[in-house]
């Protein structure tokens, strides 16, 4: 049980910074729209990677030249999109900034949170490779990575639903643009970093 703990209080730690998938999952919670299917896309999607980080493939990244760089580049094209188009939400305002409104389909949802999720490197780097670095540590791999694991849908779970209790806050339109801003500013921020790194 310690080497789950262990794992558990890594996982949450590195998962606690707010990211693209992260700002997406607030966002789906504060509108209560496909909350189930994008947090247990964002949990399995971590599992995963975390799987295949403490089974070894950490070092696919170092043994592929050029890997890294793509992952890099199609991450920040993506995220740029992204934050661009809330950023144009945040300026254009309306009524699809309603708390509740069922505004946008499953599919998209999905979509979205999938690439929010698999083109973002720094989810490679912080599951695959330092959770599978440290997971060489102990000698119960699978309990470390099961903690890892738990602890991802421990949060995500948290985040899309607990966003409700925010609902309030969020019924006026003008702190729906304050969100959206600070959305697209972190997406851009994050791929500008990516381009940079």
């Amino acid at each position: 049980m310690t080497t789950y703990f262990a794992g558990f209080a890594l996982g949450f730690t590195l998962i606690l910074a707010i990211g693209a998938q992260n700002a997406f999952v607030l966002r789906q919670g504060l509108m209560r729209q496909h909350v189930l299917a994008v947090v247990l896309v964002c949990g399995i999607s971590d599992a995963v990677l975390i799987a295949a980080g403490v089974a070894g493939f950490g070092a696919l990244a170092q043994a592929v030249p050029g890997l890294e760089w793509g992952m890099r580049v199609f991450g920040a094209a993506f995220l740029m999109w992204y934050g661009l188009r809330t950023l144009w939400g945040a300026w254009k305002g309306g009524h699809v900034m309603q708390a509740g409104e069922k505004a946008g389909s499953l599919r998209l949802a999905v979509l979205t949170c999938l690439a929010l999720t698999w083109l973002n490197p720094h989810v490679y780097l912080d599951t695959v490779v330092l959770l599978g670095s440290v997971s060489a540590q102990y000698e119960d791999r699978l309990g470390f990575g099961l903690g890892a694991a738990s602890a991802s849908f421990v949060f995500f779970f948290s985040l899309g639903y607990g966003a409700r209790l925010l609902a309030p806050v969020f019924a006026k339109p003008s702190a729906w643009r304050v969100l959206d801003l600070g959305v697209g500013v972190t997406m851009l921020l994050i791929a500008v970093g990516l381009l940079a790194g």
